[in-house]
């Protein structure tokens, strides 16, 4: 008989990587994964704005995530700093920020470590509401808004002469990012959160031929490495966020060994 807490760590991994799936094809496209990683520093400015505000953390993170995102285009559109200097500035800035104003909290206590690193193991029935609500917002949107990513993502300039709203489409991609963030911390935590993101996106590419194949085959490899990484962690005591990446990890190399095609796009 499968003990609870482990079905709601298989649940709520598997509700994580069937949203980071899909949407880590298009960070591995569109080469985002420095982005992702600068969301998720930012992720503790916002828990300090949850606590101080006494709001739920989630909210505090999303709104945390929303100003970053904002801030980025604004500043993106200067054109003043390469994107990769300003994501540096602004990722390290929130999270020294968010650790500074943490610190200064007299009396409350926030557990780090687990956002850091995560607790899948510590899921509970009011995470997978967050993790399945989340995450099926998080797709119907991907879905809205698939074929003008995709045409923003092989070219923009082609795409926008053909009318499709490329600011508001690269927004709603970043705040897609920013959900995912949020609903997947408590499976990995902050410092791993965009591996979740590539590692099987990057899986999938080397067999997938079209981009929907891609999407469905980065989801299946998830969900293959939440479960692979739970099970490692009940069996030799591991932690169970790195776990899961870690077999993401080996399942990365396994497949550069294997014969495959060379991806789509």
């Amino acid at each position: 008989m499968i003990e609870e807490f482990v079905l709601r760590a298989l649940l709520g991994g598997t509700g994580v990587a069937l949203v980071a799936g899909p949407l880590g094809c298009f960070v591995i496209w569109r080469r985002m994964a420095y982005f992702g990683d600068s969301l998720a520093h930012s992720a503790l400015l916002g828990i300090a704005l949850g606590v101080g505000l006494g709001m739920d953390l989630n909210l505090g993170i999303m709104a945390a995530f929303v100003v970053f995102a904002l801030l980025l285009v604004f500043l993106q559109n200067q054109q003043r700093v390469a994107s990769d200097t300003l994501l540096g500035i602004l990722s390290h800035g929130a999270l020294s920020l968010g650790l500074v104003a943490i610190s200064m909290m007299e009396g409350t206590r926030v557990d780090l470590l687990g956002y850091l690193f995560g607790d899948i193991l510590a899921v509970t029935w009011i995470d997978l509401i967050w993790i399945y609500g989340g995450g099926a917002v998080a797709l119907g949107l991907l879905a809205f808004i698939w074929g003008g990513l995709l045409a923003v993502t092989i070219h923009e300039e082609l795409a926008q002469a053909e009318g499709v709203p490329v600011f508001a489409v690269r927004f709603v991609f970043m705040l897609l990012i920013a959900l995912v963030i949020v609903i997947a911390m408590k499976i990995v935590g902050i410092l791993l959160v965009t591996a979740l993101l590539i590692i099987p996106a990057a899986v999938a590419r080397r067999f997938a031929r079209t981009p929907e194949q891609m999407a469905a085959g980065a989801a299946g490899a998830g969900v293959i490495a939440v479960v692979g990484g739970i099970g490692a962690s009940l069996a030799w005591d591991t932690p169970s966020g790195p776990s899961v990446v870690l077999v993401a990890a080996l399942m990365f190399l396994l497949s550069i060994s294997l014969p495959g095609g060379r991806g789509v796009l």
